[in-house]
């Protein structure tokens, strides 16, 4: 049987409430103190954001994004499991602002279109997905310009592999996870 953990949201409206998830080897939400630099690097752009929420996992970034004011979040995430924890988390919260979505993200991206404020993307290191997704992105129209898009893994940025008309606005490292917040300049 799997084990239940649980991470904490560290702002705004549901500050300290926990969301449940089921340890996996390939879910690893996002730490406390990565979320506490990414929410700091977002607070003049979240308040009134349609966030998508790619790989969504324990969902803790899209609630994290509605609890500090974001306007909506599209949550994709193909575990079962994992979904149905984000519908729970959602429903106990009382999330009207989540939308969650049990999909591939890559299909998902190629079927459906429009244009996200903030785009979050952390899919599962051994997958070697990110930069296929961030391609999906662009091709896809779903960021515009000024749009903003984070994501992690657990190497350094090769900078080249970033859409050209991206740039790295932000970025840190926290133990083995690499982090960025990127724009879509033009």
């Amino acid at each position: 049987m799997d084990a239940q953990s649980s991470i904490r949201i560290i702002g705004g409206k549901w500050r300290s409430r926990k969301v449940g998830f089921i340890t996996k080897e390939s879910l690893r939400p996002t730490p406390d103190r990565v979320r506490e630099t990414l929410f700091n690097w977002l607070a003049p752009h979240i308040l009134g954001a349609k966030c998508l929420d790619l790989y969504a996992g324990s969902g803790v970034l899209g609630f994290e994004a509605l609890s500090r004011g974001a306007k909506s979040v599209v949550a994709i995430e193909k575990d079962r499991e994992n979904y149905q924890q984000i519908l729970q988390h959602s429903a106990t919260l009382q999330a009207d602002g989540l939308e969650a979505i049990n999909k591939d993200v890559l299909d998902w991206l190629r079927e459906t279109k429009f244009v996200a404020d903030l785009v979050f993307v952390d899919p599962p290191y051994k997958q070697d997905i990110l930069f296929t997704t961030l391609d999906l992105l662009e091709a896809n129209t779903w960021v515009g310009i000024n749009s903003l898009i984070y994501f992690e893994q657990d190497k350094p940025l090769e900078q080249a592999l970033l859409p050209a008309n991206w740039s790295v606005w932000r970025e840190s490292k926290a133990g083995k996870v690499f982090y960025y917040l990127a724009v879509k300049e033009r």
